[in-house]
């Protein structure tokens, strides 16, 4: 373990597979996870130059309440002890209000993987602040992305391999009750 909390960060628009591989890595690496959600607001979604999509109403259709429940039914799932993680709306355009979020610079260890401009970016803007990262699987290549699973939702297609039985059940429970999602 290399440090007492750690986080990681996301929109998670789904939270899939592939997420809840990067949580659990950064969780045995650390005691206590913090997991950010990102665009927690829709009021407050910026477009950002290195991410052509990640604004958009469409890439953002579950709510951060929504998005936390996924990630705890699916760590509980992994048996993942609920007071080893904790959950924030993570305003990532706003850097000034990060300390509002996380513990102080010193005492938290950012994980993230990096697989497009838009994460270096983050790296980046993290560390030109004081932030602590440590990028988890350098050049691994990204295997399911979000926006798969939300096509395959619209189209009709097969996605809930693409996610942890959790998220499936929410999502089913979501779109039963709401329509489609």
């Amino acid at each position: 373990m290399s440090t007492y909390y750690g986080m990681v960060h996301g929109r998670f628009q789904p939270f899939h597979n592939h997420h809840l591989e990067y949580a659990l890595k950064a969780l045995a690496r650390c005691k206590h996870l913090i997991i950010g959600i990102t665009n927690p607001d829709p009021l407050e979604i910026k477009q950002e130059e290195t991410s052509e999509h990640r604004h958009l109403d469409n890439a953002n259709p579950f709510t951060f309440f929504q998005r936390m429940r996924m990630i705890r039914g699916a760590l509980k799932g992994e048996g993942v002890a609920p007071d080893a993680v904790s959950f924030v709306p993570f305003p990532i355009h706003h850097p000034e209000r990060w300390p509002y979020y996380l513990p102080a610079p010193q005492d938290v260890t950012l994980f993230i993987r990096v697989f497009s401009e838009w994460e270096e970016t983050k790296v980046q803007r993290f560390r030109s602040c004081g932030w602590t990262v440590e990028v988890l699987d350098p050049g691994d290549v990204k295997g399911i992305e979000a926006t798969q699973v939300r096509q395959r939702l619209e189209s009709g297609g097969p996605w809930e391999e693409l996610v942890p039985e959790a998220v499936a059940r929410i999502i089913r429970e979501l779109r039963r009750d709401h329509g489609r999602i």
